[in-house]
């Protein structure tokens, strides 16, 4: 399993979170998508690596946009 880490910006309701999740849930390979309303943050899992031009693609469908680019290596920073 893949995890990549994005930030979504402009999400304001309950009706954002679920229309990001349904586009990105559309990409092929992507097995989970967890959307923390508050942040931004968005954790996208999937059997296989997603190209960022999907991501970006996906979001820009649900009308909104990255904040930057996905976490490169699909690696969540440590929390030590």
């Amino acid at each position: 399993m893949i995890t990549e880490d994005i930030t979504v910006v402009g999400m304001t309701c309950a009706h954002c979170v679920s229309a990001v999740t349904e586009e990105i849930e559309n990409i092929p390979g992507v097995t989970a998508v967890e959307v923390d309303l508050t942040s931004g943050h968005v954790v996208v899992t999937s059997d296989e690596p997603i190209a960022t031009q999907d991501l970006v693609d996906a979001v820009d469908e649900a009308g909104y946009e990255l904040a930057g680019p996905p976490n490169p290596a699909g690696l969540r920073p440590s929390r030590s």
